[in-house]
């Protein structure tokens, strides 16, 4: 069967109020042939996301009027893998503590989007063998970075790599380590590679059908605008920034396929 996520609004609701909904859900759902496979719950923003088997949008529905009357406005069909890849899991987390009083972690997700730049006339200067190990050696780079961020990748583009994170701190703290390592990388090779960082953050259905669709395509357009060597992030993220790290404002850009201007801001990562 399809598998959905739809989007409720919870202004208001606390965490025992969507265990209990979700409690509700899974009484229900055998009578509909549905399976309620897991929830996120977003407090600070109101916003709570359910992750669903149902032979349609109608049935899953149903099942949320007849469990509780919360019915979702905002419904898509998702892909289970691309779901764990950007939201860590897929079913519910063990319980650990007494019922209803579980924390289930917010679907708000950083994305960071990764680009060898020249990588097209790389290839043609070096072959592609030479051009393949100098991927590997990237991909090595940006992974061991995720590994200690803890971000998790989503897929590779063929010159980079797509990448989720929980938290905005963890991820700018990976950008900046991505850039690190390469300038450490570049300073020991003869031959230099040079990357684009791009990152935003949003939730995972929100004004598209694709999941993280608008989150996605903002952040793979910062990195596609980025000068070598850079990280640019969204007002999205710098408004989730750190202290610590220092920005600095680029101004307003106009990125293709996105309607509205987007603010955009350099990280610093030079020690």
């Amino acid at each position: 069967m399809p598998i959905f996520l739809d989007r409720h609004n919870l202004k208001g609701a606390t965490a025992a109020d969507i265990a209990e909904a979700h409690r509700k859900d899974l009484e229900v759902q055998e009578a509909y042939g549905v399976r309620f496979l897991t929830y996120w719950f977003d407090e600070a923003r109101g916003t709570g996301f359910c992750l669903i088997d149902a032979p349609d949008i109608e049935t899953a529905m149903r099942v949320h009027d007849e469990a509780h009357g919360n019915v979702a406005k905002d419904v898509i069909e998702v892909d289970l893998s691309a779901v764990e890849a950007f939201l860590g899991r897929v079913s519910d987390p063990a319980q650990t503590a007494a019922p209803l009083q579980v924390r289930i972690d917010p679907a708000f997700r950083a994305i960071m989007f990764t680009d060898i730049v020249d990588s097209t006339a790389m290839t043609a200067r070096l072959g592609d063998l030479r051009a393949v190990e100098m991927v590997r050696a990237h991909d090595a780079l940006v992974r061991r970075a995720l590994k200690d961020k803890g971000g998790r990748e989503v897929k590779h583009t063929g010159d980079g790599i797509m990448a989720s994170f929980d938290e905005v701190p963890a991820a700018v703290d990976c950008t900046r380590a991505i850039q690190q390592a390469f300038d450490a990388f570049n300073l020991a090779s003869k031959e230099k590679l040079r990357v684009r960082i791009g990152l935003d953050a949003g939730e995972p259905v929100a004004d598209s059908n694709d999941l993280f669709g608008a989150t996605v395509q903002t952040a793979a357009r910062l990195c596609q605008s980025a000068e070598p060597e850079t990280i640019i992030v969204s007002e999205m993220v710098r408004g989730l920034v750190p202290d610590r790290i220092k920005l600095v404002e680029l101004g307003v850009r106009s990125l293709k396929g996105i309607s509205d201007p987007v603010r955009a801001f350099e990280v610093t990562w030079r020690t």
